[in-house]
């Protein structure tokens, strides 16, 4: 296919500041005009989904003018060949398109695009970063585990309850799961400590999961609680023995799913589920039930499907885990995450 022009915008460095280099604008495009309405984007590259956040500044905060999100399954088969393989290439680059299509409508100013866990790990990621580039003109950065555990902080905080012991935010991914031990007496709040396991949905569902009978199912689960918990252990041996009023809050597609069964709803409701606080053993109860059965009956639940019906079980065991070592009774439920954070640094409503 012929060359792919650079997207008409400025494109973030890697620490989030100064763009990495400026691209011109174009009639239409950001900076043309003046009073137009100007705006961020943020895209997030995971193991298991891309997913584009596009707003303006609004306040102490931004609203949302588009988004895009899609299973793209970046990382299916990693684990067993160290490779990104083509087919999950191909998925993520048409999700890729459809991203560079909707910069490209919005006067954008700035943006940046991450990549994580599937792209660090995989000895082919540079090659699949360097072909998105130059097919769709989004330059990928491979952030660092840290990073996104910071990031996945900022964009998601302020939905922590009050109090002022410690805190601790998760997010499970498709590749890796990130635990961040935070301190909310400072604004933003201080990372206290952080861990990035090795298990994510995608990553632990192809190597212990499985199981078509209700023994195999059950072994199967008690496999994943085991490697997590392996995982963890370092994290979990560093925490506070005895914290006052523990909190916790999770963000990432396996919470939003569940809180969405607690709820029974028919379809996706983000204004239901976000800032949700579910009691933790409602979610115990939950992930016990959807381990335990078939994968065509987990698909019957409208916000499981046939998308997540294999994964979601793995995340019910990284769930299970992490209510384990920090024993907080209720679990606030986020969906929002990095693309928020990057919104916030971009935006410069907090320092990077």
């Amino acid at each position: 296919m012929g060359d792919v022009p650079d997207l008409p915008y400025r494109q973030a460095s890697p620490a989030g500041g100064a763009p990495a280099r400026s691209v011109p604008t174009f009639p239409g495009c950001a900076g043309a005009g003046r009073g137009q309405p100007r705006h961020f984007a943020a895209l997030d590259l995971g193991t298991n989904n891309c997913r584009l956040l596009i707003a303006r500044p609004q306040g102490s905060g931004f609203a949302v003018v588009d988004a895009f999100s899609r299973i793209v399954r970046l990382g299916e088969g990693l684990a067993a060949t160290g490779r990104l393989s083509d087919e999950a290439v191909e998925r993520t680059i048409a999700a890729l398109r459809v991203c560079a299509d909707k910069l490209r409508r919005r006067n954008v100013l700035l943006a940046r695009s991450v990549a994580t866990e599937a792209c660090r790990r995989a000895v082919n990621g540079a090659d699949f970063i360097e072909r998105a580039h130059a097919e769709t003109g989004i330059r990928l950065d491979i952030i660092s585990a840290e990073e996104e555990a910071r990031l996945a902080v900022l964009g998601c905080h302020a939905l922590l309850e009050p109090g002022d012991g410690p805190a601790l935010v998760f997010d499970i991914g498709g590749g890796s799961t990130e635990l961040v031990l935070i301190d909310t007496r400072h604004s933003p709040p201080r990372v206290v400590d952080w861990h990035s396991a090795p298990w994510g949905v995608v990553s632990l569902t192809e190597h212990a999961g499985g199981g078509q009978d209700a023994p195999a199912r059950a072994t199967s689960y008690a496999r994943m609680r085991a490697l997590v918990a392996e995982s963890m252990a370092p994290f979990a041996g560093r925490l506070p023995a005895d914290p006052v009023r523990p909190r916790l809050m999770g963000t990432s597609g396996t919470v939003t799913t569940l809180a969405s069964v607690h709820l029974g709803l028919d379809r996706y409701d983000r204004a239901a589920v976000d800032g949700l606080i579910v009691p933790t053993e409602a979610m115990r109860d939950i992930s016990l039930k959807l381990s335990d059965m078939a994968m065509a009956d987990r698909a019957r639940f409208p916000c499981i499907g046939t998308e997540r019906a294999d994964l979601v079980v793995a995340g019910c065991a990284i769930l299970e885990t992490i209510m384990d070592l920090w024993p907080a009774e209720r679990l606030g439920i986020a969906d929002r995450g990095i693309r928020e954070g990057i919104l916030r640094r971009l935006m410069g409503n907090v320092n990077p």
